[in-house]
């Protein structure tokens, strides 16, 4: 379809959009009177809250669509091709929506995300220039160094293996890493230059769908067609969407061809791009780089996630910068004496990230030919010049999910952080209830933070932790405060303050500070304060010692009656003080893994406590835990404590975690079940045994039919005769289990995640996982006996990842994990070495370590 003018277009989108809310419209007055009908009738039919959940993001597209109408209709975006292309886009966002909202409400909220888009682009429009170089790739920097194994493995696997079909491959990974460089090596590779015939790359940055497909022609048609390049431009610019994938389909029909988008944003729709593409026959290959996985209508064969590089190849990437061009001259190249001190100090600083390794190299390069000395070149680390290219990548951010990256500034360096925790702290900030615990997804799939162990964990890269420092600083008013006098400047009102102490004793000051929010101390514990010290912060609401040394907790930590959160997680702590029962909002109290703590009976009086954390308690008198009737997180008690000392359990509506130590033979496990079983609400149970005694025979466990989580730490004679029916994570630790536990777990019919660890020391294993129709996940760990896996009738086509780790005598491994995609192998060099030469290793990623 052609169009004769940029006016022409405007009234056309302008005419469809007015067309589609006023059939938007028409359904909402319809689908009122359907609601009240429903609510009269009490008509358990359809679902009111669906229907209205619809009606809500129809109101929202609405809304959006006015706004955009409202824009296109302004005389300050003038004409220009970007304006254009944006109309294209507009057109084609009308019809694929009505399209799809028509049939399904599921593509409601990526439509209307697309909508949201678009008004940003033409808002920035109205703002800027149009420039005719939007979205060109950059040069890039031709260092290789740790991207060796990569090229080789997805080229293996991903590029050139046998598939008729065309597959997706996502390079993912945070900014500065190499995804780009990756995929210019797979896609120079000279094998890929003879497989296919077509090689298309383009850099999507900022660009249009529009742009898109007009530069993916431009680069597919053939050479003899570049006389008529004019004549194709002219034809495309006044083509719209659908005239363009028609287009390129036809181009690309009957070839091989792979095409590179580099630098995708995040949500993107792409479906026209998809559309355009053949999918029938050839072997073709669609490659992707983006820091998310959150492209709609995308869904990868395979994400490869970056990793960081370790500290070999950082030294070795670091001479390869120092040393590059003719900047240096020989009495200048790195002495080979200062090499030990220069990798500890490049990790320290650099972490493994290319980006900041390079930027590093390149400064001190310079410095060096100024004559400064290699050793006083290691004290002036910088890492200004890539916290200000990182900025960028800070901005790709959703403005809703910023805040949390900026409370990643909170915690210590290099450290894990637990899911739970981050939720918490979130929440006891003054954030809702659910956000931190949806959004922290998003900051796992953006790049920003590493998730580590099934989603309870996270880690972020020391350079990310600086920028969220750096942002956090110029945002929050965050204050970092250090016994060293280095202290970092900070902005007024200071809402956040970050103590870090070393094992100098550190005189804190009295000062007021009526607006501070949270105080958080890391490092040493030794600290000297008054007891009105502490009445000055009348509004702090976080107080997080985790992890410090300390030995005494002030009495006068009572007097903050607007605290919410008090972590005081592996410390030396011997005693809680009474006054503590005066912290009646407090809703998260973490005394875990302080050794033989003893607790006063004041638990009950925080009668807004939600979580609370002990392990290895002393009560003088049972904790009154049943009069916690908001209470959901309990680990962990011990078994008689809960057996003997709770009577009102049904009080506790809201318990959904528990965790019970101490267990051992005597225990009375059918009463204990019994009492578990009349909390309505519990979802995940822990239970852990006395040290290295048995724990007590647990047939009756399956009584507690709504269990979805479930860890069993302790040394067991046999399993239970049943499991929970729903259960969908498990985990067998320290069980020493002397018959294989396959064919009792293969019958649990929801079961998503195993994990076995020291659970068994038989030498053979037999999974036969035709009766694991949901597993998803398996991790087999310390194994110490095992030597073989049989697998029957094939892995289920649902798991999709398999880690095997610290099984030293376990030499081979089945021809169907050839089939598992996601398959992980932790074991030593000399079994690795035979793992790769029986061919097994295909799709597996071998970590060795020492026997």
């Amino acid at each position: 379809m052609m169009m004769n003018s940029l006016v022409e277009q405007r009234s056309m989108a302008e005419a469809l959009i007015l067309s589609m809310m006023q059939k938007l419209e028409r359904r909402q007055e319809s689908s009122n009177c359907w609601i009240t009908c429903m609510l009269l009738t009490c008509s358990p039919e359809y679902s009111v809250g669906e229907r209205k959940l619809k009606a809500e993001k129809e109101t929202e597209m609405i809304n959006e669509l006015r706004m955009i109408v409202d824009i296109m209709r302004d005389q300050k975006l003038g004409e220009g091709r970007r304006l254009n292309y944006l109309v294209c886009d507009v057109v084609e966002m009308v019809r694929v929506t009505l399209d799809t909202i028509n049939k399904y409400f599921s593509e409601i909220h990526p439509a209307l995300q697309w909508i949201r888009e678009i008004k940003k682009s033409l808002l920035k429009l109205g703002m800027e220039t149009d420039s005719g170089n939007v979205g060109e790739d950059e040069d890039e920097d031709e260092d290789v160094v740790g991207l060796v194994d990569a090229v080789e493995k997805l080229l293996r696997t991903r590029i050139l293996h046998e598939e008729t079909r065309r597959s997706t491959l996502l390079l993912k990974g945070m900014s500065g890493i190499g995804k780009t460089l990756l995929a210019r090596q797979l896609y120079n590779h000279s094998d890929v230059v003879a497989r296919f015939d077509r090689r298309v790359w383009l850099c999507v940055t900022d660009l249009t769908i529009k742009e898109i497909l007009m530069k993916l022609i431009q680069q597919v048609v053939e050479s003899e067609e570049l006389e008529r390049r004019d004549s194709l431009l002219e034809k495309m610019e006044r083509a719209d969407n659908r005239s363009l994938q028609q287009m390129l389909h036809r181009y690309l029909k009957g070839m091989r061809y792979l095409i590179v988008l580099d630098d995708m944003p995040k949500r993107m729709y792409l479906t026209s791009i998809l559309e355009a593409l053949p999918r029938e026959g050839r072997e073709s290959r669609l490659v992707i780089t983006s820091h998310t996985t959150n492209i709609n209508s995308i869904y990868p064969d395979e994400v490869y996630d970056m990793e960081f590089l370790d500290s070999n190849k950082s030294w070795q990437l670091f001479l390869q910068t120092i040393n590059c061009g003719n900047e240096l001259k020989n009495e200048y190249k790195f002495p080979k004496e200062l090499e030990k001190k220069g990798k500890e100090m490049l990790t320290k600083y650099c972490c493994g990230l290319p980006l900041a390794i390079k930027e590093v190299g390149k400064q001190l390069a310079k410095k060096r030919c100024l004559g400064i000395e290699w050793e006083e070149l290691f004290e002036s680390f910088d890492l200004g010049s890539t916290l200000e290219k990182l900025d960028l990548f800070y901005h790709k951010l959703d403005e809703k999910v910023k805040p949390l990256f900026l409370q990643m500034a909170f915690y210590k360096e290099n450290t894990t952080m637990r899911q739970e925790k981050l939720d918490q702290i979130w929440v006891a900030a003054g954030g809702s209830e659910n956000f931190a615990k949806y959004h922290s997804k998003d900051l796992v799939d953006d790049s920003f933070i590493e998730c580590k162990d099934k989603d309870t964990r996270y880690h972020m890269n020391a350079i990310l932790h600086k920028l969220s420092i750096k942002k956090a600083e110029e945002e929050i008013g965050l204050e970092i405060l250090r016994s060293n006098g280095n202290n970092r400047p900070y902005q007024s009102p200071r809402l956040h303050r970050v103590i870090i102490c070393s094992r100098d004793k550190f005189n804190y000051s009295t000062d007021q500070d009526k607006h501070l929010v949270s105080l958080f101390f890391h490092g040493g514990g030794y600290f000297d304060t008054s007891p009105s010290y502490w009445k000055s912060f009348e509004l702090l609401k976080i107080l997080d010692w985790e992890d410090f040394g300390l030995k005494n907790l002030p009495e006068s930590i009572g007097t903050l009656i607007k605290l919410r959160y008090l972590g005081l997680r592996n410390n030396h702590i011997q005693e809680l003080p009474n006054l503590l029962g005066r912290l009646k909002e407090l809703q998260v109290l973490d005394i875990a893994q302080n050794f033989m703590m003893e607790v006063p009976d004041i638990i009950w009086e925080m009668r807004s406590l939600r979580h609370l954390y002990l392990s290895h308690v002393i009560c003088r008198k049972p904790l009154k835990i049943d009069a916690l009737q908001n209470l959901e997180t309990l680990t962990y008690i011990s078994v008689d404590n809960w057996t003997y000392g709770l009577s009102g359990l049904k009080m506790l509506y809201q318990l959904r975690k528990l965790g019970i130590e101490e267990m051992n033979a005597n225990t009375d496990a059918s009463k204990l079940f019994a009492s578990l079983a009349r909390l309505r609400n519990l979802k995940n149970l822990i239970l852990k045994g006395f040290r290295f005694r048995s724990m007590p025979c647990l047939d009756n466990l399956g009584i507690l039919q709504k269990l979805q989580t479930l860890k069993l730490d302790g040394l067991l004679a046999r399993l239970p005769n049943s499991f929970p029916s729903n259960l969908e994570s498990l985990k067998l630790v320290n069980s020493c289990l002397e018959e294989d536990p396959m064919p009792l777990l293969e019958k649990l019919p929801k079961l998503k995640h195993l994990k076995l660890r020291n659970a068994y020391i038989g030498q053979e294993m037999v999974i036969v996982c035709g009766y694991i129709p949901s597993l998803e996940l398996m991790c087999i760990e310390e194994l110490w006996n095992l030597r073989n896996v049989r697998v029957e009738n094939g892995l289920a086509l649902s798991l999709k990842k398999l880690e095997i780790k610290n099984c030293p005598n376990l030499e081979t491994l089945p021809e169907s994990i050839r089939h598992v995609r996601g398959l992980k192998m932790v074991t030593t060099k000399i079994i690795a070495t035979k793992i790769r030469r029986s061919g097994m290793s295909s799709n597996m990623r071998v970590v060795d370590i020492n026997p």
